[in-house]
């Protein structure tokens, strides 16, 4: 299967990446990661439009069609490499992860977009940073929440969200974690969460995607 992957480095398409990246280690199945550069305005050319009219990332290209959406891509990513076990197969363990998975989607992914684009919600620069100010407090909410998840797992002894194996559940929370720094939170302040993350930052998949993304958990500068 020809596969590609439209990224941009640090953006949530980090999460399709690190899929793509355990599907290669699993089975063999190669990907090309095309870098789309936003501070460029690249996701606003026609011919990125053409593959996805909200210009946004990800793109994932399969034998020449167009799949956006996170949760979507996932799923089609488990259900082609079901070797790859990025999904647990039992449906209603596998519902509940999906419900996870779009938890961080719609809710705090949404979030942490008011924290960074804050002008898109508010006109004035006062309202603006009142915005910025209310949901940067609940971005830090949902951080306290997945790291609760975690360390639930940590009791049932689970090296990572699903088990003994890298998912989409870990490159996401390595995302939200890493856009908390802009957020203004020290990840430090989420122990728990961070001892995780860094041990998902030592999987060869999630490494592989790191350095081709050069990016770090390196976003929070202390006041």
């Amino acid at each position: 299967m020809n596969l590609e992957l439209y990224f941009a480095p640090g953006a949530c398409s980090f999460v399709p990446h690190v899929a793509l990246e355990v599907v290669k280690a699993a089975t063999g199945q190669a990907f090309e990661a095309k870098l789309v550069k936003l501070h460029k305005g690249e996701h606003q050319t026609p011919a990125y439009l053409a593959l996805n009219p909200d210009g946004q990332v990800p793109v994932l290209m399969a034998m020449g069609k167009p799949l956006t959406q996170i949760v979507a891509i996932c799923d089609f990513l488990d259900r082609s490499f079901p070797q790859a076990g990025l999904l647990p197969t039992e449906p209603w363990a596998r519902a509940q992860a999906l419900s996870e998975l779009a938890w961080m989607n719609n809710t705090a992914h949404p979030t942490f977009t008011q924290v960074f684009r804050a002008s898109q919600f508010a006109a004035s620069e006062s309202a603006q940073a009142e915005v910025k100010k209310i949901a940067a407090a609940r971005f830090r909410q949902h951080l306290e929440q997945i790291q609760g998840w975690i360390e639930t797992r940590k009791n049932a002894a689970q090296a990572y969200w699903q088990g003994a194996r890298i998912t989409c559940h870990d490159a996401y929370a390595f995302t939200l974690l890493r856009w908390g720094g802009y957020a203004g939170i020290d990840p430090q302040s989420l122990p728990s969460y961070t001892a995780y993350v860094e041990r998902v930052m030592a999987a060869p998949p999630v490494a592989a995607a790191l350095e081709r993304e050069r990016i770090k958990l390196d976003t929070y500068k202390a006041a």
